[in-house]
């Protein structure tokens, strides 16, 4: 039977389990959308086409599964550029199907054209770097192979965005249903087996460790693995402190959780590490600018380290190891797992992992080295507040991520997406209107003033969808990372960094959402007359535009 590959390419989406797709008509996606019409699959109408790539990554992070959007060409498509960039460096399965002009005036300068013909924009080239599979599929006959290549992608262990761009004649050709029958819908499966001598070794440097010490990675996460890591840490009494995107790999409120670590982080877990630690297990974690900070090459110095990743290219990046395992994290900790139990290997000594952050912080506190003074209390009230009001856990989505890192301690039932990849400002709103259309949990998109004014209105889509959403918005009129740097580095010689805002109980009353403002630790109790499971809520923080945090980002 043949149909039209508009109808085919929706149908291809179904069979990948893609439950909802975010993004904006135009004239050379029409056909697709109208295939949309329909299907099962949920249509999200975005304000901007970033917002909408933002979504469908919003929606592969909570879910497991794979994002989507879909935009018309030219335009449409450019303006995915940095979402989709964020996907490939968070390694996120997204789907990005874009329109194109009719390849019968290709070269002639058509409306929107990015075909590369003619001096019009190349599509292609524009994608190349930042894309796992990219095509322009120009005829029918190896629509099979590209279907067979993009599920290949998405479906992998190691995954990373796809972007396909139809022409508009083509989406119009009729081609045989039977296409889908040749293409691989199903994730590699099998065991990952790890060679025994790894596991030998392992035990063995733990075996002669005084305090083993773990650094969590995202690997961790992804992998599944934070049981396998929780059992290792509680029978061997092994602190854990993780890496920013990790937080939750452990729950933070537990006993061995010495919270996390990097430049941006309250030094607990960095003192821990230079002072007692003489074994460091870095499971699926890159020592990345934060981590290693700034790639400081004393960190390590006369500590023997296990490095294990499911990318080569992490391994020894930064530092050398005395063990490197090159595999998947729940494999291996598992196995691992079993051979401490099955060798019954010792407890190490216990750790008052408490004790060791009260005095870290009085040594700070002395120093005159904490992170956040006075001027930061009713942050840090704030999320102590969010602790103990949603016991059960929350959703959260980051782009300020230096408070949340010291303030909010993840727990088990929570689930943390800090804005890590390239770090876009204005990504936590649309990423969690994305995740509110998968999972129904208390919603919150953590965001600075800044930030927000990059994607404010894409409120109104969870406002258009009735998608339930706590927007909380760091007040100082500023850029706030700029203007610390500026004052640090630069003399306060402030340029471009401090605006106007909005009255923001206007705007939204304007977007028919209820809003708070809490300028101290008693204006919390405001909150209480907010419904955060099922509303739609603006949460105004403010902060001092002349309160700085106390770390150096050395630029």
């Amino acid at each position: 039977m043949q149909i039209p590959v508009s109808e085919l390419i929706v149908r291809y989406m179904e069979r990948l389990g893609i439950e909802a797709v975010f993004g904006i008509p135009g004239s050379h996606i029409l056909p697709v959308y109208d295939a949309l019409y329909d299907s099962p699959i949920r249509t999200v109408l975005a304000k901007h086409e970033q917002g909408a790539a933002f979504m469908a990554g919003g929606h592969a992070r909570v879910t497991g599964g794979i994002g989507a959007c879909i935009t018309t060409a030219g335009p449409g498509a450019t303006n995915l550029v940095t979402a989709i960039a964020s996907a490939y460096a968070d390694h996120l399965p997204v789907l990005a199907i874009t329109g194109e002009a009719p390849t019968y005036i290709f070269g002639k300068g058509g409306l929107q054209e990015s075909s590369g013909e003619g001096g019009s924009i190349d599509q292609v080239a524009l994608f190349a770097g930042i894309t796992r599979y990219h095509k322009l599929v120009e005829r029918t006959d190896y629509l099979a192979t590209v279907l067979n290549q993009a599920a290949k992608h998405l479906l992998s262990k190691t995954p990373g965005p796809v972007v396909l761009s139809i022409p508009y004649n083509i989406q119009k050709e009729l081609v045989e249903e039977s296409i889908l029958d040749d293409i691989t819908f199903s994730r590699a499966n099998g065991e990952c087996v790890i060679a025994d001598a790894y596991i030998a070794r392992s035990v063995e440097l733990l075996r002669e460790a005084r305090r083993p010490l773990i650094i969590a990675g995202y690997g961790c996460i992804r992998s599944g693995a934070q049981q396998a890591l929780r059992s290792i840490s509680e029978s061997l009494n092994i602190p854990v402190t993780s890496s920013l995107k990790a937080k939750g790999a452990v729950d933070e409120r537990s006993a061995l959780a010495l919270g996390s670590l990097g430049v941006t982080s309250g030094g607990h877990a960095l003192r821990y590490l230079e002072q007692e630690a003489d074994l460091v297990l870095v499971l699926g974690a890159g020592f990345n600018e934060r981590t290693s900070y700034v790639w400081d090459k004393h960190l390590l110095a006369g500590k023997k380290l296990i490095q294990v990743d499911n990318s080569a290219q992490q391994l020894e990046k930064v530092f050398r190891a005395d063990l490197v395992v090159h595999a998947d994290l729940g494999a291996y900790l598992k196995a691992l797992a079993a051979a401490i139990q099955a060798q019954d290997l010792p407890a190490k000594a216990p750790v008052d992992v408490a004790a060791f952050i009260a005095a870290s912080q009085k040594q700070s506190d002395d120093a005159g080295e904490t992170i956040f003074d006075k001027k930061f209390d009713q942050v840090r009230a704030f999320y102590g507040w969010l602790e103990r009001q949603f016991p059960d856990g929350l959703v959260m989505f980051d782009d300020n991520i230096v408070f949340a890192q010291n303030f909010y301690r993840v727990s088990h039932k929570d689930r943390f997406y800090p804005n890590t990849g390239i770090s876009s400002l204005g990504h936590a709103v649309p990423a969690a209107i994305g995740a509110g259309c998968a999972i129904r949990q208390p919603m919150f998109a953590v965001i600075g003033d800044g930030g927000f004014h990059m994607c404010a209105m894409e409120v109104m889509t969870a406002v258009n969808y009735k998608i339930p959403l706590n927007v909380v918005l760091f007040n100082n009129n500023t850029m706030g990372l700029i203007r610390k740097n500026q004052h640090h580095l630069y003399r306060d010689r402030f340029i471009d960094c401090d605006f106007t805002n909005p009255d923001y109980a206007l705007l939204a009353q304007s977007f028919g959402i209820r809003h708070a403002r809490v300028e101290s630790e008693q204006d919390l109790e405001k909150l209480a007359a907010l419904d955060f499971h099922h509303d739609i809520n603006l949460i105004e923080v403010m902060i001092d535009q002349d309160a700085y945090p106390n770390y150096s980002s050395r630029r």
